[in-house]
């Protein structure tokens, strides 16, 4: 109620020109409701993104204990990706003009890389038998991260004839893997 509240007011005045107070009141609830849902506005445009999110480090785990790093990280990634079609997408990244969201997406978007870098970061390590602090973990992370986010923000904008975002995902983050594979001295399967 109040997200599909946000929605209306983010289309009908833009983001920047909706209030946390404009949106519980056309939810019909109280501010402190609103903030017992979601920590800030800007929460309200990530909602089915951060609820898919939350799965990675299950994701992660039910990898093939006895795959290769780079062939793990890249099968967590496209599993990932394979809960998002063209009807599972925010209606703030499809609308991001006429809502006056990209600068905000762009914004709030940092926290969530960050948190699947850790992930990624902390499952590397042990499969790389590294400290959780150790460079080659971290960086082989933020690469692959990076190459999903930016797979994952073309595919968003390329409009109503989108397909699937695995393929897209794996276009990106195929050739980080494969190349981090290679600097690591991986075996193929």
């Amino acid at each position: 109620m109040i997200a599909e509240a946000a929605g209306e007011l983010f289309l009908e005045k833009t983001y920047d020109g909706t209030t946390v107070d404009d949106i519980a009141r056309r939810a019909g609830v109280g501010r402190a409701t609103f903030f017992n849902y979601f920590g800030a506005k800007s929460d309200l445009l990530w909602l089915e993104v951060d609820e898919s999110l939350r799965g990675f480090d299950q994701l992660l785990s039910e990898t093939d204990p006895d795959a290769p790093p780079m062939t793990a990280v890249l099968d967590a990634i496209t599993a990932l990706a394979d809960e998002f079609g063209p009807a599972r997408l925010p209606l703030a990244v499809t609308q991001y003009e006429l809502m006056g969201t990209d600068g905000e997406l762009e914004a709030s978007a940092l926290p969530r890389f960050l948190t699947l870098v850790r992930q990624l970061s902390a499952f590397l390590a042990g499969r790389l038998g590294e400290p959780r602090d150790a460079l080659l973990p971290r960086a082989i992370a933020t690469a692959v991260i990076g190459a999903a986010g930016a797979a994952a923000a073309v595919w968003a904008r390329s409009g109503v004839r989108r397909g699937p975002l695995a393929p897209v995902i794996v276009a990106a983050v195929g050739p980080v893997c494969a190349g981090y594979a290679s600097a690591l001295d991986e075996q193929p399967r």
